[in-house]
């Protein structure tokens, strides 16, 4: 009896690990924490041919730290908290350099934000604040002038942690 519900919680380990597909190129964006959703053991491993297959989202703004309008292409925060099964709890996103963010997924899975790869029709270079970056549609909603926004707009972003506290 015990060893078939420990085969069954395994089987269900499995299942849920293979919900999300492997990266098959150079992982560039791992969620950990409470998540739902994994393709490894404890995290959820994205290439950018993984976060290309979420959806596209795109919008065109300024903001304070490029010249003029720029048109930025990701896939929407939010998507991605719902890929990886995440409806409550916090984000804590943090970049290349060991910045970090934190802020409510209820405001994640609310506000417009994307995960750019892109600017203008071409991937982010590091040197252009890539190869991912937390960018909201500025020009859409005066909430997004904000220090709060833009301080969540963080670039060089590598890794998310998602806590059940909120």
């Amino acid at each position: 009896m015990i060893q078939s519900i420990l085969a069954t919680l395994a089987l269900a380990g499995t299942a849920l690990a293979s919900e999300l597909p492997a990266p098959k190129e150079d992982v560039i964006l791992t969620v950990t924490g409470s998540i739902g959703a994994t393709n490894s053991e404890t995290a959820a491993l994205f290439d950018l041919a993984s976060l290309q297959d979420l959806g596209q989202s795109e919008f065109t703004t300024s903001t304070i730290w490029t010249d003029g309008e720029n048109t930025f292409t990701g896939v929407s925060l939010a998507t991605l908290l719902n890929a990886v099964g995440v409806e409550t709890g916090t984000v804590n996103a943090t970049a290349i350099n060991d910045y970090s963010v934190t802020f409510p997924v209820a405001e994640a899975l609310a506000d417009d934000a994307i995960i750019a790869y892109e600017m203008n029709g071409k991937q982010l270079s590091m040197r252009e604040k890539g190869p991912l970056w937390i960018v909201y549609p500025y020009d859409d909603d005066n909430k997004y002038k904000s220090e709060t926004y833009y301080s969540r707009s963080i670039w060089h972003l590598d890794r998310i942690e998602i806590s059940s506290q909120p």
